[in-house]
């Protein structure tokens, strides 16, 4: 039996937030339903749909409030000593060690499936992530450790590479997409962007396995 409503509607949107990223997490997005998020949530359907439209939107605020709330971009800003490469490569070790952000990536490819979902989500990574990769971008020039004249065009174009490596956006199989990664660590080297190291590799070569696994899966 749901339990009477006496939380502010921040409580609610919070509790339904966690219940929702733990069975995202555990049990598969796929695998989850509204039902199963209330029911540990302990309010009724209907009271989910009153904050959140979707399980879409539920995974696109998670995916926010997991961001802003450790941003490794504003973690490496406070680096001082490091040069803007070198920030780059703690950016990206950062991402790579951050378990639950990189399930609810693989959790989040399969509605990226859907058009309007797929705009949102680039127009968001656009909004945030484009100018804080600028700011790295140019600091690196700057200081010498980044040799390109490119700097706005690549911060346009980091964002994006994610979808072009998702196979449910660009269907590809496993061999394929770690082609894809030589590909783009290729271009970015020459590009100035050298970021790519043994650790680096490992992370994205386990996202590759991981996201092509998915994808046979639900086919």
């Amino acid at each position: 039996m749901a339990r009477p409503n006496k939380k502010t509607p921040e409580q609610w949107k919070r509790e339904i937030l966690s219940a929702s990223q733990n069975l995202f997490i555990t049990k598969g997005y796929a695998e989850t339903s509204v039902s199963d998020i209330m029911n540990i949530v302990g309010g009724a359907k209907g009271l989910f749909y009153h904050y959140f439209k979707s399980k879409e939107e539920v995974m696109h605020a998670l995916g926010n409030q997991l961001f802003f709330e450790n941003n490794p971009f504003e973690t490496v800003k406070a680096q001082k000593k490091l040069n803007g490469l070198e920030k780059i490569k703690s950016l990206l070790l950062q991402y790579s060690g951050d378990t639950e952000r990189n399930e609810l990536n693989v959790q989040a490819i399969s509605i990226l499936k859907d058009p309007h979902i797929l705009a949102v989500a680039i127009e968001e990574n656009r909004r945030i992530l484009t100018p804080l990769w600028f700011e790295l971008l140019e600091e690196g020039r700057k200081d010498g450790s980044i040799k390109t004249e490119y700097t706005k065009e690549l911060s346009e174009l980091l964002p994006l590479i994610n979808f072009w490596l998702i196979p449910s956006v660009f269907p590809a199989t496993m061999e394929e997409l770690q082609h894809k990664y030589r590909f783009v660590m290729e271009v970015l080297a020459h590009m100035g962007l050298p970021f790519f190291d043994e650790e680096i590799i490992a992370y994205t070569e386990k996202f590759v396995t991981d996201i092509s696994e998915r994808e046979e899966k639900e086919r």
